[in-house]
């Protein structure tokens, strides 16, 4: 195709998407919604998560500077915000009426430290910024040229930084891809989709057998409701530039971008092991494959076995970056100096009331109940470890001050009655870190 040809076909996509957020600013949740107690949410949107993952080291939030590319609406900047307390928060979106609901949304919260432009990603270095993070969620699926949009986020990302976006999954979405391809034959997206395209899908489907196959694949009676029909009908059946990808395009567009992948946001959802009856007793085959395999080849695997994940979505950073040393390669003296964080995300008031009140119950915090997803199943501490682990609630503390309190809320070997020795103390304790560690409630520096 003549390269100008190409430029003006993009230009006239782009302007369609502009005017259909421009319609329908998405999301559309209440400017007056805070996600203040949303600790699951908070805990993906915080820098410290991905930063651990990849460096294994807490990073401070205060001064650091966050990207929202295609922010939308406001709400993931407003999340961002709360999360990373202290960063200042830069949005961009093709939509001035979406950016101007952002602006209201930010203001109503008292977060001023954050600005917005109406600005394509493409043009983000005539900013002149370059980020610790950025987020661009729900975005790079629907531009005419992902790789593209990848090189530009890239281009303004500090060496060690950090981008989470996503992919909408070609195998889980299927079938609101075909419903596209339909919807497309008909007319309904030759334009801009406003009301009467929504309208026009509703009475296709309300027309069509239950038995039929897009219907009993796709359709939900809460699509037309009048609330959420706008939304649930312009994002999946009349979602403009929408692209289905797999693993392989996922590690094939990095590899061109010169970006190194760092893990899935929701990674203790992608382990392949866990679509196991017994992990411990595979295959023969399976067992071979698996001990080779790389991370790559494992959530492709995952992919094909159990496609249930509508995103791709991923943490990314400068390919040859130097990851950090996790855990279990640690030496007895990297354990020995070693400073332990709780998560910032459980730092919270309402969380610290709760440790306090197990600790004098005598009873377990269920501590998955606040962040599900790294768990896959719920994850409790006792009231005698919380006691242990108390101090981190006030900040970060050495392995050995953890040690010494461990030895005075557990003086006496349980079994042997004998006291309990320092050697035996750092062992217990060290097995309760690492199994937090696990799933990232808390947080070890050597």
């Amino acid at each position: 195709m003549n390269p100008q040809l190409l430029e003006q076909t993009e230009l006239t996509e782009l302007d369609k998407m502009r005017q259909q957020y421009d319609n329908i600013p998405y999301p559309r949740t209440p400017l007056e919604t805070s996600p203040k107690a949303d600790h699951e949410s908070l805990f993906l949107h915080n820098l410290v998560t991905p930063y651990y993952l990849k460096y294994r080291q807490v990073v401070e939030t205060e001064g650091k500077l966050i990207l929202d590319a295609g922010c939308g609406s406001g709400y993931q900047a407003l999340k961002l915000a709360i999360a990373n307390p202290g960063a200042r928060v830069v949005g961009v979106d093709l939509s001035p009426v979406s950016v101007e609901v952002a602006q209201a949304r930010m203001k109503i919260h008292g977060y001023d430290n954050a600005e917005f432009h109406t600005l394509s990603i493409f043009d983000l270095p005539q900013l002149g910024l370059e980020f610790d993070y950025i987020n661009c969620d729900e975005v790079i699926s629907l531009f005419p040229d992902p790789l593209a949009g990848l090189q530009t986020l890239k281009s303004v990302l500090k060496p060690d930084g950090i981008i989470r976006t996503n992919f909408h999954n070609a195998y889980q979405r299927a079938d609101f891809l075909r419903s596209q391809t339909l919807f497309k034959m008909l007319g309904l997206m030759d334009e801009t989709p406003t009301e009467s395209e929504h309208q026009a899908v509703i009475e296709t489907m309300q027309a069509l057998k239950d038995q039929v196959q897009l219907k009993r694949e796709t359709w939900n009676p809460e699509f037309e409701d009048p609330e959420s029909s706008p939304t649930m009908i312009g994002m999946n059946y009349l979602l403009l530039g929408d692209h289905g990808f797999t693993i392989p395009d996922l590690f094939n567009i990095l590899g061109k971008s010169d970006l190194e992948f760092v893990s899935m946001v929701e990674w203790r959802h992608w382990d392949v092991l866990d679509l196991f009856k017994d992990p411990n007793d595979l295959p023969a085959l399976w067992g071979m494959s698996l001990a080779y395999a790389s991370i790559e080849e494992k959530l492709r695997l995952f992919e094909l076995l159990h496609p249930i994940h509508r995103l791709m979505d991923f943490w990314c950073t400068h390919a040859g970056v130097e990851d950090g040393l996790p855990v279990e390669s640690w030496t007895e003296l990297d354990w020995q100096n070693a400073t332990v964080h709780v998560h910032p995300q459980l730092r919270h008031e309402d969380i610290k009331a709760e440790v306090l009140d197990c600790i004098e119950s005598g009873r377990s915090l269920e501590v998955s109940r606040y962040i599900k997803k790294p768990a896959l199943v719920p994850i409790f501490l006792e009231s005698s470890v919380l006691a242990c682990l108390l101090p981190l609630w006030e900040g970060s503390q050495p392995m050995k001050a953890l040690c010494d309190r461990y030895r005075k809320i557990k003086p006496l070997h349980p079994i042997t009655l004998e006291p309990l020795s320092e050697a035996a103390a750092f062992e217990e304790v060290k097995t309760i870190l690492n199994r937090m560690d696990a799933f990232l409630y808390l947080l070890i520096e050597k």
